[in-house]
């Protein structure tokens, strides 16, 4: 681990030590840290980043993201479109997580899998900039739910706030982009936010079309190439 990244985590465990509703119960199930953030990251490198809501429960078993049902599909489509195939196993998912950077508004597991308050997503916003602006070199972002899509807002003017809002409101914003500047003390990007439905079962009024959102997206972006 690099100096600069035992210094954000650090950042990462003092804030955590402050906040209520981290899941301590599932935590304590699978003997981890609670002020441990899971944050998926990968090679600086990838073209993609998939920005997600927070970790569940098998974020919290496994120690990384999107590992769980909704995690699992993504990783099946990605398997698919870099290989032809079915994926084959458990540890194929884990391996093709390494073609994509992964991050999340908030990297600790909320009581009942409730989103954190805007208060709480605040406070993190920083730190995750700075994940996303110095650990990762790319533009193209799948936001997965409205959440993980208006949490480029936050710090934000109203104004940018209220374009996010009506780019989220219009019927056709899976097939469409937004381009959004990030900022943190000093460092600055724009980023592609191409954004998509939360892949979550509890989903019901997007869950069976998400397969075939998150392919286009993906053929959008060129990932299989």
């Amino acid at each position: 681990m690099s100096s600069k990244w035992n210094q954000l985590r650090k950042q990462f465990r003092e804030q955590a030590a402050t906040i209520d509703k981290i899941d301590e119960e599932v935590y304590d199930q699978y003997g981890a840290d609670p002020l441990e953030p899971i944050i998926g990251m990968g090679a600086p490198d990838t073209r993609l980043c998939l920005f997600g809501r927070d970790p569940g429960r098998h974020e919290v078993e496994h120690r990384m993201p999107f590992i769980g049902a909704g995690g699992q599909k993504i990783r099946r489509e990605l398997y698919q479109l870099r290989h032809g195939c079915e994926m084959p196993h458990f540890e194929a998912s884990l391996e093709i997580g390494d073609t994509v950077f992964w991050a999340n508004t908030v990297p600790y597991k909320p009581i009942g899998n409730k989103a954190w308050s805007m208060a709480v997503k605040k406070r993190f916003q920083p730190l995750m900039a700075q994940v996303l602006l110095e650990f990762w070199n790319g533009t193209q972002i799948l936001t997965l739910g409205r959440e993980a899509f208006l949490w480029f807002g936050i710090n934000q003017s109203k104004a940018e706030r209220d374009r996010l809002m009506a780019f989220w409101n219009q019927p056709d914003r899976f097939e469409n982009s937004i381009s959004v500047r990030c900022s943190h003390e000093g460092a600055e990007r724009e980023f592609e936010i191409l954004p998509l439905p939360h892949p979550s079962p509890l989903n019901a009024t997007w869950y069976h079309a998400f397969p075939e959102l998150l392919r286009e997206r993906l053929r959008q972006v060129g990932y299989s190439s």
